[in-house]
């Protein structure tokens, strides 16, 4: 046992730059407490947590910290775990220099549980002093015991405070039962952010950032040793990073110590874990039943299995091992000497062969060869692209991975690292993917190799990098795979078309269209493609398509769909239609979610909105079943969206919620993005401007670095439908002005119909009628093509807000009338409010009543909060509430609220009650219209003279003093 001599802290607390902790606020204040004598709730700590998780850096920081008194420090040892009390001796020696300490000479009376708390009684001779044992696991049996005893017998109001480290495994141990434990837990993202940040030595390239984040896991020792062993220029980007990240060495490193306590025969059991947990990466842990029967195998004494000797770090619960920590498990394989990790695998591939178990056995003999092997790469590679083998496409990419590294030859090791980087891609695992095209490299490969790595990385491009580069590269896939393998070429021509529609470039869309198009002939039977290829070299029509392009038994859903998107961003929507009509009826047939994910698609153009939604929960729930897992959070997307249509805006936010977290997990950024701006239009019907300003931000910030002028579009219109919502028409019209307005400069083609008629709604209110009547014009040709079931009603409600008030009224009514027939309680509600408003400038107060009664009765049903404010603040301005309720309306008022409100009713501007209040005019601007809102009040006359009538009848309770 080793001991540091006591050590006494300057009077400034705050520990040296080089102990700066990152995202242990919790823990500091839990530390911070336990050296507060007089508030202290108890005067012991256990700090407990994996490897790396920072026990020995926080107790460094709370010895450097501690200004009150000395310290005392020891540190476990394992090479004197086994010496009787060499612990307890270590502690007396670290205060044999304090005054109340015993030199090490003197009568041991610490040998005992009772000695031991009188040691450090005596030593702390009144004063505060604090004692850290890091590692206190280490310390041998009785001095744990004599530990444990002492620390449950300190007072809370006594001098001492004892702060105890332990391994996670360790935190139930009966030496340290009944004292608080604190476990660390992996660091937050923002945390390691700071870490990494503060830890390099240059700014670290986004995608160095990503990898090195992912490989941490939230422990700060692995982030920091990653680190340590990278140059400048690999931090930067500028060179690859080495393979693995964090290779033995590093693992070793913060894992290294916690190994080292186990004997040979439990090192072997967990190796045999880590080894089965290999085959077998979704979570699921090692069948205990194979690890037992490997056990012998690798010659090892089924005792190694008993209860009281399987190692802490392994929990055996449901038939399954698993380990309490990742890292741990990750380093149990990866540190183990090669030799018996091959053995591992090999007692492991011996079990499941004899078990009948196909890839997973012929995987485990794979890790247990050395040197290249031509025949087993062979069959590991064939069983992995086989359909009708049971295998998961981690599994399957784990396979292809292994057989390329057993090939020799460069061409075909190239292929199967792009087959891997494929299965890689569909399971969700998007940077393992781009890993393994790196490995496969750019040489001379055929073009079938060539073209599957450039649909790989077009797929990874468009669902987390700039769409643009996507659409080139997905374009260079179709063309290099057109020949051997044109369905898939098909494939990539479709994923180039949805790349240029996220950028909203509608030339790029129809020459990546006309691309598949041509690849399409190719997908068909021989037999069948002279027709075809006659057609397509005949004349073409008045449209541009072959006159035998219509309509039949014959094409699919890929040609149907394609066939249809041309026609409708050709704006031949007659001809568009039974295409598109087609691929939502191919949905009833379809198990698959990429075609699945076509349907939904076509229905959303058609207008079948409500088909739309069950297009994306039969989709959802195809990618959950059957997989692949990346499509999880794009069927998420569709689903969302469509229920948003819909205006079902509380299950667009579940949804929109849950693909947030899958698309974050999966490496999706641009879906992320869409489902982003999915929450701000829900969030922008709410009184919740936080959210939409979030989501907004978040998409926004995405789409601008991605190209993504749809997720825009979504995000900007969100925001100034809040602005509308919040009763600010010029705004409004100022961010949605944009969105509407025709060419490269304005919103997306697809969603600036949508807007426009926010855009209308708002620029009538703000006076701008002529820009309102522009917007109307093209919005009427939307409407009259069908896809938007409320369009038409929205149409007569835009015509009535720029019309003569002779003509308004009946376009009101038409408009209400169309709105009973589409249904929405949304966009119908909304209208009435319209109409209420107009109806009762005209003093036709009883039909505005009713009018507003039904669009506040609305709004409510649909969680449209602060559309509903508008309609109460209505009902009242039109004496729909009782007078006497006003009496005492500040007492519905914040605290907030009503210093505003006595501000300005002693005649103050919004910009002096800003500066009075310490606040910005916007939030000003924002209180006073909840204010005029909750009092019913139209203007800041009106407000003075109730403020002033309440204050000086007393009806108003004493909650919040007159500003100062």
């Amino acid at each position: 046992m080793t001991g540091r001599t006591n050590e006494r802290q300057s009077l400034e607390p705050v520990p040296p730059p080089h102990l700066a902790l990152h995202g242990r606020s919790t823990e500091l204040a839990a530390l911070t407490a336990l050296s507060d004598r007089a508030g202290a709730s108890a005067p012991v700590l256990v700090l407990t947590g994996d490897p790396g998780l920072g026990r020995t850096a926080l107790t460094e920081w709370a010895a450097r910290s501690y200004a009150v008194g000395p310290v005392l420090r020891v540190r476990g040892s394992r090479a004197e775990s086994a010496v009787p009390f060499s612990g307890v001796h270590a502690l007396r020696c670290a205060a044999a220099g304090l005054p109340g300490g015993r030199p090490p000479g003197a009568a041991d009376t610490g040998t005992t549980p009772e000695g031991l708390l009188h040691l450090l009684t005596a030593t702390a001779a009144g004063e505060p002093l604090l004692v850290c044992v890091d590692d206190a696991h280490l310390w041998d049996a009785p001095s744990r015991a004599a530990l444990g005893f002492a620390a449950r017998r300190l007072h809370a109001t006594g001098p001492v405070r004892l702060l105890l480290t332990v391994a996670g495994h360790h935190a139930a141990d009966p030496d340290f039962a009944a004292l608080p434990v604190l476990a660390l837990a992996p660091l937050s993202a923002s945390a390691e952010d700071a870490l990494l940040d503060a830890t390099a030595r240059v700014p670290v390239d986004p995608a160095v950032r990503r990898e090195l984040l992912e490989e941490s896991r939230g422990n700060p020792a692995l982030l920091r040793a990653m680190v340590a062993r990278l140059s400048p220029a690999e931090l930067s980007g500028e060179r690859r990073l080495p393979r693995p990240s964090a290779d033995a060495e590093t693992l070793r490193e913060v894992a290294g110590p916690l190994l080292a306590e186990f004997p040979a025969d439990a090192g072997d059991l967990l190796l045999l874990v880590a080894a089965a947990h290999e085959h077998d990466p979704e979570g699921a842990g090692a069948d205990a039943e194979l690890v037992r029967a490997a056990v012998g195998r690798l010659g090892r004494a089924p005792t190694v299995l008993a209860p009281d000797r399987i190692p802490g770090v392994l929990v055996l619960a449901d038939g399954r091992f698993r380990f309490t920590s990742s890292l741990v498990r990750r380093a149990a394989r990866v540190c183990a000497r090669p030799d018996r990790r091959r053995a591992a695998h090999r007692a492991l591939a011996a079990v499941l062969e004899s078990q009948g178990y196909g890839l997973p056995a012929l995987l485990h003999r794979a890790w247990s060869i050395a040197e290249h092997d031509p025949p087993t790469a062979d069959r590991l590679s064939a069983a992995a692209g086989d359909p009708y083998v049971a295998a998961s496409r981690r599994q399957r990419a784990a396979a292809y991975a292994r057989a390329a590294e057993l090939t020799a030859d460069g061409c075909e090791r190239a292929e199967r690292l792009t087959a891997a980087a494929e299965q890689s891609l569909l399971a969700g695992r998007a940077r393992a993917a781009r890993r393994l095209l790196d490995r496969a490299g750019d040489g001379a490969l055929p073009a079938a190799v060539r073209g599957r790595a450039a649909w790989v990385r077009g797929i990874l491009a468009l669902r987390d990098g700039p769409a643009a580069d996507a659409g080139e590269a997905l374009l260079l896939a179709r063309s290099l795979l057109a020949a051997d393998d044109p369905e898939r070429a098909l494939l990539a021509g479709l994923a180039a078309a949805e790349a240029a529609w996220a950028t909203g470039d509608v030339v790029a869309c129809l020459r990546a269209l006309n691309a598949a198009d041509r690849t399409a002939v190719f997908v068909r039977p021989v037999a069948e493609r002279a027709p075809v290829l006659a057609a397509a070299r005949a004349p073409v029509t008045r449209q541009g398509v072959p006159p035998t392009e219509a309509p039949g038994k014959e094409p699919g859903p890929p040609r149907d769909y394609l066939y249809g998107m041309r026609a409708m961003l050709e704006r031949d929507f007659g001809r568009a239609i039974p295409w598109l009509r087609r691929v939502v009826e191919h949905a009833w047939e379809e198990d698959g979610p990429e075609r699945l994910l076509w349907s939904g698609a076509a229905a959303l153009l058609l207008g079948d909105v409500p088909a739309a939604c069950r297009i994306g929960a039969r989709t959802l729930a195809a990618a959950r079943s059957r997989g692949p897992e990346a499509s999880v959070p794009r069927a998420l997307e569709l689903l969302a969206y469509a229920e948003l249509r819909t205006g079902q805006h509380g299950r667009a936010r579940t949804h929109a919620e849950e693909g947030l977290r899958t698309a974050h997990l999966y490496g999706q950024s641009n879906v992320a993005a869409h489902h982003h701006a999915v929450l701000a239009l829900a969030a922008s019907i709410a009184d919740e401007p936080a959210r939409v300003t979030h989501h907004a931000a978040a998409a926004l910030a995405t789409a601008r670095r991605h190209g993504l002028l749809q997720a825009a579009t979504l995000a900007e219109w969100a925001s100034g439908r809040a602005e509308l919502g919040r009763g600010r028409p010029f705004e409004a019209a100022a961010r949605l002005g944009p969105l509407v307005r025709p060419g490269p400069d304005g919103g997306h083609f697809a969603v600036r119909m949508l807007a426009m008629p926010c855009y209308v709604e708002a620029a009538a209110l703000a006076g701008q009628r002529d820009d309102a009547r522009a917007v109307v014009e093209e919005f009427a040709q939307w409407a009259h093509f069908g896809a938007d079931t409320q369009a038409p009603a929205q149409l007569a409600r835009c015509r009535a807000l720029v019309a003569d008030a002779d003509r308004a009224d009946g376009l009101y009514e038409d408009a209400l009338s169309l709105h009973a027939r589409a249904g929405g309680d949304f966009e119908q509600a909304r209208t009435r409010l319209l109409y209420g408003k107009w109806l009762r400038r005209r003093r036709r107060l009883r039909e505005a009543r009713a009018c507003l009664r039904d669009a506040l009765v609305a709004f409510e049903r649909c969680g449209a909060g602060i559309w509903a404010e508008q309609a109460h603040a209505e009902l009242r301005a039109n004496g729909a509430a009782p007078a006497e309720a006003r009496a005492g309306a500040l007492d519905g008022l914040t605290p907030q609220q009503l210093r505003i409100a006595r501000c300005v009713a002693e005649g103050a501007t919004n910009r002096e009650v800003a500066l009075r209040l310490a606040v910005s005019t916007r939030t000003v601007d924002y209180h006073l219209r909840r204010i005029f809102a909750v009092l019913g009040v139209r203007s800041r006359v009106e407000l003075s003279r109730m403020v002033e009538q309440t204050e000086n009848s007393g009806t108003h309770g004493s909650r919040s003093g007159r500003p100062h």
